[in-house]
C-alpha cells in the first residue's frame, strides 16, 4: 500500500508538476534572440514557438483529461512526462525553425497530459473555498517556477549555447517523473461513462463555462505579456541579456504577493467577488497602458505589466475552484477543458498580437485592456 503523503509535500509536488508549462515557456525566452541568429530567421518566428507550445498544450489536454479519468491521475502523470522529456531532447537536435516548430509542438502535447492532473488530484481532496484556499496556495509555490525560469535560463545560456535550455528541461521532468512514480498516491475514482458523455456533461453546463472561459481570458492577457517579454524589455528598452530575469522577475514577485492578499481576503470574502475585482483592476491598469503607451520611462511599463500580471492571483484559482467544484466525477477532463480554453486562446490571441509587428507598446496596450472588458461581461453572469 502506497504511504499517504501530507498535504504539504502533496501541494509542492502538485505544483512542481504544473509548473511543467512556465518551466518549458519562460527558460528559453531569454534565449530567443541567441535562437533566432542561429536558425537566420526573425525574432517572430522563434516567438511563434510560444504560441505552437500553446496549442500543443491545448490539444494534449483534449487527450489528457480523459485518460487521467480512465487510467489515473499517477499514470498518466508519467506517461506525459516521460514524452515531454524525450521530445524536449530532440529539440537539441532541431537543424531550422520547422523542426523546432514540430518538435516543440508534440513536447507540448505530452505537456498537456501531464498538467490535467494537477488540478484533477485537488478537485478529488478538496472543495469549495478550501479548494479556492489550497489551489492559491499552489499557485503561491508554483509562481516560483516561472520567477526562476529565466533567471535559470539566462544562467545557461551565458555559459553555453541554447540548447541546454532544452537539455535542462530533459532532466526537469525525468525528476518530476520520478517523484510522482514515488511518492503520488492515487486519487481518482473510475466512473464507468463514454468520452462524448463525460465532454457532453463538462460542456453543457454554463455556469462553470463562465467561470472557465473568464479564467481563460483572463490568461490570454497573461500570455501576452510572456510573449512580448522580450520584445519590450530586450528589444524596446535595451534590458541585456543578464539582466532581463531580474526585470522580468519582478513581475511574479509581485504575482505571488497577491495569491498570499488572495488567501487572505478568502477568509472574509467570495471567490467570485475577489475574481471580479482582480479583472477591474486590469480594465483600469490596461486604459493606463494606452495612455502611457509611448513612454520612454521602463519604471512606468513595469509597474503596469506587474500589476496587471498580478491580478491574475484573484482570477485564476479562484475561477478554477469556481468551475471545479461542479465536476466530481469528471475532474480530470474538466481540468482537461479549462486548459483546453485557457491554453487554446492563450495560443490565438497572443498570435494575434504579434501578427501587429509594431515599434511601440500600443497594440499591446488594446489587447490587454479589451480581454478583462470582456471577462467583465463574461463574470457578471455568474450565479
Amino acid at each position: 500500500m502506497r504511504k499517504t503523503i501530507n498535504h504539504i509535500y502533496l501541494i509542492i509536488l502538485l505544483a512542481l508538476l504544473s509548473s511543467v508549462a512556465p518551466i518549458a515557456t519562460d527558460t528559453y525566452i531569454p534565449s530567443i534572440p541567441d535562437m533566432a541568429d542561429f536558425f537566420n530567421v526573425n525574432i517572430e518566428k522563434v516567438e511563434l514557438t510560444l504560441s505552437i507550445f500553446l496549442i500543443g498544450f491545448a490539444i494534449g489536454q483534449i487527450f489528457g483529461g480523459p485518460i487521467s479519468d480512465r487510467i489515473g491521475r499517477r499514470k498518466s502523470s508519467i506517461i506525459g512526462l516521460l514524452g515531454f522529456a524525450f521530445f524536449s531532447f530532440v529539440m537539441i537536435f532541431s537543424t531550422d525553425v520547422y523542426h523546432l516548430w514540430i518538435f516543440r509542438f508534440i513536447e507540448a502535447f505530452f505537456g498537456g497530459l501531464v498538467i490535467v492532473n494537477a488540478n484533477a488530484v485537488l478537485r478529488d481532496k478538496f472543495q469549495g473555498k478550501e479548494a479556492a484556499k489550497v489551489l492559491s496556495l499552489m499557485g503561491t509555490i508554483g509562481g516560483l517556477a516561472p520567477l526562476l525560469a529565466p533567471a535559470i535560463g539566462a544562467f545557461i545560456i551565458h555559459f553555453f549555447s541554447w540548447k541546454a535550455v532544452f537539455l535542462f528541461l530533459t532532466i526537469y521532468s525525468l525528476v518530476i517523473a520520478f517523484l510522482i512514480f514515488k511518492d503520488l498516491e492515487e486519487s481518482y475514482t473510475y466512473v464507468k461513462q463514454s468520452i462524448y458523455e463525460s465532454y457532453k456533461t463538462v460542456l453543457s453546463n454554463k455556469t462553470a463555462m463562465k467561470a472557465m472561459l473568464t479564467l481563460a481570458l483572463s490568461f490570454s492577457g497573461f500570455f501576452i505579456f510572456i510573449t512580448k517579454s522580450s520584445f519590450i524589455l530586450i528589444d524596446y528598452y535595451n534590458v541585456s541579456t543578464d539582466h532581463f530575469p531580474f526585470f522580468f522577475g519582478v513581475n511574479f514577485i509581485l504575482l505571488i504577493g497577491m495569491v498570499r492578499v488572495n488567501l487572505w481576503l478568502l477568509k472574509k470574502y467570495e471567490a467570485l467577488t475577489l475574481a471580479k475585482v482582480g479583472i477591474i483592476i486590469q480594465i483600469i491598469l490596461g486604459i493606463i497602458w494606452i495612455l502611457t503607451a509611448n513612454t520612454d520611462n521602463i519604471a512606468i511599463t513595469m509597474i503596469l505589466m506587474a500589476g496587471y500580471m498580478s491580478m491574475l492571483a484573484f482570477v485564476l484559482g479562484n475561477c478554477m475552484a469556481l468551475a471545479l467544484e461542479h465536476f466530481k466525477k469528471n475532474a480530470g477532463l474538466a481540468s482537461g477543458v479549462i486548459g483546453v480554453l485557457q491554453f487554446g486562446l492563450g495560443s490565438i490571441v497572443s498570435s494575434i498580437v504579434l501578427l501587429f509587428n509594431s515599434t511601440t507598446l500600443l497594440p499591446i496596450g488594446i489587447a490587454i485592456t479589451i480581454i478583462p472588458i470582456i471577462s467583465y461581461f463574461i463574470i457578471r453572469t455568474y450565479k
